[in-house]
């Protein structure tokens, strides 16, 4: 059988449409929200439901390809070239079950989506900074929310996954009838299986008090010194970071902040607004700001507290974990990813502990770099990242999966992220899941 035969065979036995290179709507269907790491599969199968997912894998199976899934929302397929890419962006269904405070969401949902229906029963996911994030591909990578210092990982929510593993069987996956599986999917990600739908935990979250305090570039090593000290006594009821960044002069831009490299203090805090003001004032006695938006808010509209921009573009960024953030670490990050630096370069710095801490007790800060490149900067940008993190490799405790942006290498980031027992364990798992290893595009694991 000829493989323009083959693929009218796979065609025949999926309801979503199937692609090939050169085909209208080929292009639309690979582009994703990261433009900078071109993808050309052989064949994209456009899902429409978990029994098209399933097809598209014994697909890829029989014919020794690879196959990744391009989920939605910021998805980030790391190079697909000749193999085959299930799109899922079709599968869109959403249900809350007010009574046990659970939704499922099938692969495609975005978390704007399950932001909207929980509120109606006055209840929140742990959804991150920008709602337009797909909720499977952010949850398998652990899930960092707006709300993670009082509930942790969003991944500690999830009740059950329905997920296609390499045999090409649609398995209904819990902690109580699969534990290894379960484990590996929201360990390993898209090492495993291809996730179709998730059901997760929700949490009682109407509103909260949050927003932003935007410094100029004269305040930097203040706002990030004063940020460190204010976080080491803030209560698990408020999730935090800073973040250092070289705002363009463009006319979408706030007035205050165009042209300039500034700082924003990011604070989402279960509590209300009295009690909000009282908790930030060390924060606003840094200095003047650019903007305060500190104000009470619907959950509803919690993306506005980061707001991040919401349209596809190339970008390339890497991360550490770390117990602390010493003086040292702060003068290395303003020269290495400060207005000085050789790339322009958006710097944030998370809070951890809290809730965190049942993940990991010690990481205590996440410092994340992340700079937009074409085909003229790619190496430089990867290079000026490459001296921001080995300066900082003596505080490291870590790297975190989702905050791995844009490697062409699937290999490289593998041990750093698992660490080396995990990595151990996670490819036993694979060894019994996935054998020939065909979900190996991304951050792979190899069989043990």
């Amino acid at each position: 059988m000829t493989r323009v035969s083959e693929i009218t065979t796979l065609a025949g036995q999926v309801r979503g449409p199937v692609f090939q290179p050169g085909q209208d709507g080929y292009a639309e269907e690979v582009a994703g929200f990261q433009t900078g790491v071109p993808s050309s599969p052989a064949v994209v199968v456009g899902a429409t439901e978990a029994d098209d997912v399933a097809a598209a894998v014994r697909y890829a199976a029989a014919h020794g390809l690879p196959v990744v899934v391009q989920s939605t929302g910021h998805g980030l397929v790391t190079g697909a070239d000749g193999g085959v890419l299930v799109s899922t962006r079709r599968m869109t269904a959403v249900e809350i079950d007010p009574a046990s405070s659970t939704a499922r969401a099938e692969a495609g949902v975005h978390w704007g989506a399950v932001i909207a229906a929980a509120a109606e029963h006055g209840l929140a996911p742990l959804s991150g900074s920008a709602p337009d994030v797909g909720v499977v591909g952010y949850t398998l990578g652990g899930g960092f929310s707006l709300l993670g210092r009082k509930y942790g990982r969003a991944a500690e929510q999830v009740r059950a996954l329905d997920v296609v593993t390499a045999d090409g069987e649609l398995r209904h996956v819990t902690a109580e009838t699969e534990p290894d599986l379960f484990g590996a999917l929201l360990g390993g990600r898209d090492n495993f299986g291809i996730v179709t739908a998730l059901e997760f935990g929700l949490v009682p979250v109407t509103t909260l008090y949050g927003g932003g305090l935007y410094f100029g570039p004269d305040q930097l090593g203040d706002v990030l010194r004063g940020w460190r000290d204010w976080a080491a006594t803030a209560p698990d009821e408020v999730t935090t970071s800073v973040a250092m960044v070289p705002m363009p002069d463009l006319p979408m831009v706030p007035e205050p902040l165009r042209g300039k490299h500034i700082a924003q203090i990011r604070v989402a805090y279960l509590g209300d607004a009295a009690a909000g003001e009282r908790l930030v004032e060390p924060l606003r006695a840094i200095g003047p700001r650019l903007i305060d938006s500190l104000a009470e808010m619907p959950f509803t509209e919690s993306g506005s507290i980061a707001s991040e921009p919401p349209h596809p573009h190339a970008y390339r960024g890497d991360n550490t974990t770390t117990g602390e953030l010493t003086d040292p670490m702060i003068d290395t990050i303003l020269e290495l990813a400060g207005p000085d630096a050789p790339v322009e370069t958006v710097l944030l710095v998370d809070l951890l502990g809290g809730g965190y801490t049942r993940w990991n007790d010690a990481a205590r800060f996440t410092v994340r770099a992340l700079s937009i490149v074409d085909d003229e900067t790619a190496d430089e940008v990867r290079a000026a990242h490459r001296k921001l993190f080995t300066a900082l490799r003596p505080w490291s405790t870590g790297k975190l999966l989702t905050f791995v942006y844009g490697e062409h290498d699937p290999h490289e980031q593998a041990p750093a992220v698992f660490g080396e027992t995990g990595l151990r364990e996670l490819a036993g798992l694979k060894a019994k899941y996935d054998p020939a290893n065909t979900f190996r595009l991304s951050h792979n694991i190899l069989p043990r």
